[in-house]
């Protein structure tokens, strides 16, 4: 009997399905078998590096600059608040830890969305799959990367922990403004750290991923409430938040703001020098790979060093008069805020200067909108001192009312004074450097290369060649010690004319005064600069032994002039290589290597490289600097050729008592500098820098109250370049001023005006709580009653009589007797300030 049409219809339909479903099964499978091989391996996700940017601290820790593409912390599991992880998943995907990977129903509704629309949308994408996506493939919407992402999550949730994916995800995931991860996320929008952040806070974060840049708290606050708000709905209704935290967060207002700086200290010269290194180190890996730099800045004395360059550079600003206004525009007396605010829009602060708009100008005030929206008044106080600038040697009258300075319309800088009240001010056109070391072995302790780095990147600390001017001749008079002479030598010093067939006219050096002060004591010639004995002394010496000689203290003889203006300071020399000549004189006679990088760590912390300077010591290294546990690196392991012995004592104790033996491997002999100057030499060349301070050109350092200070001031000619360089046992700095297109300061800005009160300024802070320090007197050297008119040997009834410091062997008659405590004393009536170039 024949089947009725209608079974047999079912029967066909039913093979023809079960075809199907093989077929389809059979393909899968093969697509399965096809595509699993070429899958990227799970196992690089549980080793996996993250782009982590190339991170510059102080010694102590703090932050000082990022480098690289991606902004990123990486974080464990267990580092992240439990109320982040809760608002991730309520935003993206409420089903994480049930389903195995891939979300099912999610898969059905896009499947769903495709039928009824014709368009593609979300595709049901689970963090597992955003993690697969993320880490291997592209971000195309093709149908073959969804195939292949759902089959990689799937091998994820097999080979990995939920607590994994979410570690990877919350570290990977872009959160805009280059923020990776929710961590950084957290510091470029509210310049915290986790843990430190709201409800609210922690909702806008998790609300990113969806669309950075339509929902970032910055650019679109309005979107960003919208999706905050809809993730802590979302919370709520999962029982994530209660009730009243719930109420309590959706009331937040948006707290994101734009400047959220990383940093801990302000030290871009620095960084930029690490950057350099770091990438000529490791190449462009350095901006990825996570590494920590620590520095040998100290974060307080770079402080001081900010602080110091701000204050001075702008007191010499306010001493040369008012440039005038930076911009004026007509206002509208129905000017909106919102044109205020446009005028405003593209001038950046620089050097802590804010830009302002005058909206009001009254007799004796002024009414200023500033770029964050307030307006504040400039008090007469704060603007009286804006004298017309003419020249570097003159101003205009003293303003009477506002008025003579100020109009509405006008763009000007400002800044809150020591009470808080708006201040005029305008961008210093003046330039600076601050180099200050380690005379012990070189690190480098603060630096400023400038009044903003984000105004000119140019370093002047390591980049501008300027003369030295009297700054230099310290090292000229080490020179002649070397030659034979001593501080009682008597130079004349008169009128002196060199011709030179290169020049077209005669040279006539002379003294700043423009006065002679006929024969003159070595010691009364440095401590008041005084530059024909400078040249005399120099021409006695010799060209080519000076420049031989100077070599000592780290200077290139290609940037040292070979003629009698090297004595006047006519070398190219920059702030930082004058710290290091200076460092000589600080730590007794070694020449130390400047460095800056203390120490390089990987991601993890593990040590790459430690510094392993060069220590100013003798024979006693060991005594001065013990033996420290630390574990060498390959870059150190040929540092010292010395032999230890098999195993060695550390210096600290053990809680017994006893001292700690530690494995040979974990020590490191200290490395003694090179001794290039005679200690006897140093001593005397201190004494005498000591003098400058007490009764020469640096008298306004008497102010630190302190007798260890030792120093030099400098000016070229016409005032162009001004230095001060100084130093105890524990600190040595150099400061320059001047203009990047050299041109006089003004005639009174010579070193001990420009460049002196700077230092003092930083120095102030550099050496607070630290215990004077002096360099111990060397073993033979005498103390003698001179007369300070002859320097011959004198009695106690001379009235001119005055004790100086000797080699024992260069007395100047043998077998008159020696007195005093082993101090000399200059001339104190000899105050007449010298420094000319």
């Amino acid at each position: 009997m024949k089947l009725p049409n209608r079974s047999r219809l079912l029967r066909l339909l039913l093979t023809a399905s079960l075809a199907l479903a093989l077929v389809g099964a059979v393909a899968l499978l093969s697509l399965y078998l096809y595509l699993v091989p070429k899958l990227p391996s799970t196992e690089d996700l549980q080793d996996v590096q993250m782009q982590v940017p190339l991170r510059v601290y102080s010694k102590e820790g703090q932050l000082i600059a990022e480098f690289g593409d991606e902004k990123r912390i990486p974080l464990q599991f267990e580092q992240f608040p439990t109320e982040l992880i809760h608002a991730f998943i309520s935003a993206e995907d409420d089903r994480f830890f049930e389903h195995p990977g891939v979300d099912y129903k999610g898969l059905i509704r896009a499947a769903m969305h495709l039928v009824i629309t014709g368009e593609r949308g979300q595709g049901g994408s689970t963090i597992t799959m955003q993690v697969a996506r993320n880490f291997f493939l592209s971000r195309e919407k093709t149908y073959s990367r969804k195939v292949n992402e759902i089959l990689l999550s799937l091998k994820i949730e097999e080979e990995l922990s939920k607590e994994q994916i979410l570690e990877l995800y919350l570290n990977k995931i872009y959160l805009g403004k280059r923020a990776y991860g929710a961590a950084a996320a957290a510091q470029v929008y509210y310049g915290k750290d986790l843990d430190e952040l709201t409800m609210a806070q922690l909702a806008m974060i998790a609300g990113l991923p969806k669309a950075p840049s339509t929902y970032n708290p910055i650019a679109n606050p309005e979107r960003a409430l919208q999706r905050r708000n809809y993730v802590l709905r979302r919370m709520h209704d999962l029982n994530y938040i209660r009730d009243e935290q719930y109420q309590e967060a959706i009331a937040a207002p948006v707290t994101a703001t734009d400047d959220n700086t990383v940093t801990d200290l302000k030290a871009p010269y620095v960084a930029e020098m690490v950057r350099a290194e770091m990438l000529d180190r490791y190449g462009p890996d350095a901006y990825s790979y996570g590494y920590k730099v620590y520095t040998t800045l100290d974060a307080r004395m770079q402080q001081a060093a900010n602080q110091s360059m701000h204050d001075n550079l702008m007191a010499y600003d306010r001493r040369h008069g008012y440039r005038g206004v930076e911009a004026h525009h007509e206002l509208d007396e129905a000017a909106t805020e919102e044109e205020w605010k446009a005028l405003l829009q593209d001038m950046a602060t620089v050097g802590g200067l804010v830009p302002a708009l005058v909206i009001a100008v009254e007799e004796k005030q002024a009414r200023c909108y500033l770029n964050d929206g307030s307006q504040q008044l400039i008090p007469w106080e704060g603007m009286e001192w804006a004298r017309p600038h003419i020249n570097a040697n003159a101003m205009g009258k003293q303003p009477e009312n506002a008025a003579d300075i100020l109009q509405v319309g006008d763009i000007v800088r400002v800044e809150k004074d020591n009470d808080g009240h708006l201040r005029l001010a305008q961008v210093p056109d003046v330039s600076a450097a601050l180099v200050s070391l380690q005379p012990t072995d070189g690190a480098l302790l603060a630096l400023s290369g400038g009044f903003d780095y984000f105004q000119s990147k140019f370093n002047r600390a390591i980049q501008a060649e300027r003369q030295p001017g009297s700054n230099f001749k310290p090292f000229i008079y080490s020179a002649a010690l070397e030659q034979g002479y001593n501080m009682a030598s008597i130079i004349n010093d008169a009128p002196v004319v060199f011709e030179d067939a290169e020049l077209e006219s005669e040279w006539r050096p002379e003294n700043y005064s423009g006065k002679f002060y006929g024969p003159t004591r070595l010691r009364v010639a440095l401590v008041n600069s005084r530059n024909l004995v400078s040249i005399r002394l120099l021409r006695s010496i010799g060209i080519r032994n000076a420049i031989n000689y100077v070599t000592n203290f780290g200077f290139d003889p290609k940037h040292l002039s070979r003629d009698l203006s090297l004595a006047l300071g006519s070398a190219t020399i920059t702030p930082f290589e004058l710290a290091r000549g200076y460092a000589t004189f600080a730590n007794g006679g070694f020449l130390i290597e400047p460095y800056f990088i203390q120490r390089i760590e990987d991601n993890a912390g593990n040590l790459l490289y430690e510094a392993d300077p060069l220590l100013a010591c003798d024979d006693n290294c060991a005594e001065l600097f013990p033996l420290v546990s630390t574990e060498p690196t390959p870059l150190e392991a040929d540092a010292s050729s010395e032999p230890l012995p098999e195993e060695a004592v550390a210096p600290n104790p053990t809680d017994d008592g006893e001292a700690a033996v530690l494995p040979i491997e974990a020590l490191r002999l200290p490395r003694p500098a090179p001794r290039t100057v005679d200690a006897r030499n140093v001593y005397l060349m201190r004494t005498v820098m000591q003098d400058v301070i007490k009764h020469g050109t640096g008298r306004r350092a008497l102010q630190l109250g302190r007798n260890d200070l030792a120093g030099k001031t400098g000016t070229t000619n016409d005032q162009i370049d001004a230095w001060f360089s100084g130093f105890n046992n524990d600190v040595v700095t150099t400061v320059w001023v001047g203009f990047d297109t050299p041109r006089s300061l003004g005639n009174r800005e010579t070193g001990a005006q420009a460049a002196l009160p700077l230092w003092i300024d930083y120095m102030r802070e550099a050496l607070h709580n630290r215990p004077e320090a002096t360099m111990k007197q060397p073993e033979g050297m005498v103390s003698a009653l001179i007369d300070a008119n002859t320097g011959q040997l004198s009695t106690a009834n001379n009235p001119d009589a005055v004790f100086e410091l000797f080699r024992e062997e260069e007395i100047p008659q043998a077998g008159t007797p020696v007195a005093g405590d082993g101090r000399a004393d200059s001339n104190s009536n000899s105050t007449i300030t010298e420094e000319l170039f």
